[in-house]
């Protein structure tokens, strides 16, 4: 098996800054955006992206996590995982521009378990999604509103994101036969 590093620790910095500027631009500022990040690395990603966005826009954006562990089809293949908290920030998702953010997009899946999530918490003006990591393989119509890296990759390939916070280091990887 062999393992390839497709971005370092400043490439994902690189990433997540016009990630960032991206949501700025497209939202015409910070006004009424909230991120929710997806356990696990999506949280943490949605936390550098909201701490990004705040210095760029002038303005305090809510950072919030989103499980959407009850919500996906695939619990029947997957049954040992655990649901992680949900933390809606004050003032709910109402009205407010939702920018879901995660670090790999494969066959959607995920995003659309996530879309559930959020319908069942609120009703916001909009709901966008942001990931570090495009892989492609869609099953579902779902694409991201903002991508750090289109990753085009196999489906026997496995792309592993670490991060610090999480992992103690930084990259994303990719491994294959």
């Amino acid at each position: 098996m062999s393992t390839r590093t497709v971005l370092h620790e400043a490439d994902i910095a690189r990433a997540l800054t016009r990630i960032s500027h991206e949501i700025l631009e497209s939202n015409r500022g910070p006004q009424d955006l909230i991120l929710l990040g997806i356990p696990t690395r999506g949280v943490t990603l949605a936390e550098r992206i909201g701490a990004l966005v705040s210095e760029f826009g002038g303005l305090a954006v809510p950072v919030g996590s989103l499980d959407i562990t009850m919500y996906r089809d695939d619990l029947h293949r997957h049954p040992t995982r655990a649901p992680q908290p949900t933390q809606i920030p004050p003032g709910g998702i109402d009205g407010r521009t939702v920018v879901l953010v995660d670090d790999v997009l494969f066959s959607g899946r995920t995003i659309r378990a996530a879309l559930d999530a959020v319908q069942d918490i609120g009703r916001p003006a909009a709901v966008r999604l942001a990931a570090l990591v495009d892989r492609g393989h869609r099953e579902l119509p779902i694409r991201p509103d903002f991508v750090g890296k289109n990753l085009p990759s196999s489906r026997d390939e496995r792309v592993n994101v670490r991060l610090a916070e999480t992992d103690g280091e930084e990259s994303v990887t990719i491994e294959g036969h």
